[in-house]
């Protein structure tokens, strides 16, 4: 099955996610199908705090890609400032 899932990155307390496409069988090798944004929950002043393609959110649910829970409510949100 499909995912968009977040996948962390960052340093240690700097917590930053990559919005990204994967098979959630391959989940533990942190391998992915494609990058389609990022999620940087620390975010100050002028940074970007999400960005996400949604084009190609909606492309890859079309397909039958499930969101994670979080994933939804961060689509939601970006949904809301477009």
């Amino acid at each position: 099955m499909v995912v968009i899932r977040l996948q962390r990155g960052g340093s240690k307390k700097r917590p930053f996610y990559h919005v990204v496409v994967a098979d959630s069988r391959r989940a533990l090798s942190g391998r992915y199908i494609e990058d389609i944004g990022f999620y940087n929950p620390i975010a100050q002043g002028n940074e970007v705090k999400l960005n996400l393609n949604l084009d190609k959110v909606t492309e890859w649910v079309g397909k039958g890609a499930q969101l994670s829970d979080r994933v939804k409510k961060l689509v939601k949100d970006a949904k809301a400032n477009a």
